[in-house]
């Protein structure tokens, strides 16, 4: 018997596994883009530190030290690309060759940016909406959420070993 680190589980916890591992290292990859082009002068403020600021700020009346405000950045980024993978795991139940799995993945990107950049984050006052927000800013994020989806939609396709 050919044992993997998703073991006994039953079928739906692999995948959720799976997808979450997925979204895991898939907003690492896309974290490295977003700091490529910030450092490029595309982006300006990185919308996950806009994003936890106005949070910590304005929702929840906190002030936090500027480290405090990097750290919990950093692991909300990470917390919700790891569950929006494990969504995607529970979405997409059957595996995939690595081109369909590219066209999920970007396809999953897209709408994870859209409910982001065009749902949530304005309605919470927390982001621009696109067509007001600084130019290239949209579609550099497009692109990172597409490097995203797709790392994450190769990764949930695969079993873990």
């Amino acid at each position: 018997m050919n044992r993997t680190t998703d073991g006994d589980l039953p079928a739906p916890a692999k995948r959720l596994v799976r997808g979450a591992v997925g979204g895991f290292v898939g907003s690492l990859a896309m974290s490295g883009v977003m700091l490529a082009a910030q450092r490029l002068g595309l982006v300006g403020r990185l919308p996950p530190r806009k994003v936890t600021e106005g949070l910590l700020r304005r929702h929840a009346g906190l002030r936090p030290s500027r480290p405090a405000v990097k750290l919990a950045t950093a692991l909300s980024h990470l917390a919700f690309g790891t569950l929006a993978g494990a969504l995607f795991g529970a979405l997409f139940r059957r595996r995939a060759p690595a081109v369909r799995s590219a066209f999920l993945g970007t396809g999953f990107g897209s709408v994870v940016w859209g409910a982001s950049y065009l749902g949530w984050a304005p309605a919470l006052g927390l982001m621009s909406p696109p067509g007001r927000d600084r130019p290239g800013r949209q579609a550099t994020l497009i692109v990172a959420h597409w490097v995203y989806g797709v790392t994450l939609a190769l990764i949930a396709q695969r079993r873990l070993s």
